[in-house]
């Protein structure tokens, strides 16, 4: 179990769907925990497995000091919304407002094939919102609007290209949540 590098946009692996897991078995819990040390060490609110490489659908959280997992999520969202910055620990340095449900329940398992459910709101609903876009190949990026892409182009280009926002450093960037980057 250790700290993993995170994948940062332009790499091919967080365009591509993740697959739902199967074996509940050791493997997958120091996955698990691989993922909860990368975020806690980054420090983010939330990382999926495509973010460390790996194509399973899984991701972790850190929410009003709750530290969990889901695997293979389902997800019932409020019709209500709610606008709020958000960041990724993919897209280091950078935040935008991002519209999100404000709340939801998300339904999956535990690390040994429990079955379990998640229920929040605000926070916490932004974050299973954005962790389960990343094992569905989507980055929270994709759901700006047309305007907001076009004056963050120069932003993401240049983070396609490797190159990290100027004064960048580890566990900068985010969203305006404390932990950091979801």
């Amino acid at each position: 179990m250790s700290v993993q590098p995170i994948r940062l946009f332009g790499d091919p692996v967080l365009r591509a769907p993740a697959e739902p897991v199967v074996d509940f078995d050791k493997e997958l819990r120091t996955l698990v925990k691989d993922l909860q040390e990368t975020m806690l060490d980054a420090p983010g609110v939330g990382l999926a497995a495509p973010q460390i490489g790996v194509g399973l659908r899984v991701f972790s959280y850190h929410v009003d000091d709750v530290l969990g997992h889901l695997i293979n999520p389902t997800l019932d969202l409020t019709d209500e919304e709610l606008e709020d910055d958000e960041g990724c620990l993919s897209f280091p340095g950078l935040a935008f407002p991002t519209v999100r449900a404000y709340g939801v329940v998300a339904k999956g398992f535990d690390q040994h094939g429990e079955p379990v459910t998640i229920e929040g709101t605000e926070l916490l609903a932004r974050c299973v919102q954005h962790e389960t876009d990343h094992l569905d190949g989507v980055l929270f990026t994709d759901r700006l609007s047309p305007l907001k892409k076009q004056f963050m182009r120069r932003d993401l280009d240049a983070l396609a290209r490797g190159e990290l926002p100027e004064g960048y450093h580890p566990g900068s960037g985010g969203s305006a949540t404390e932990g950091g980057a979801i």
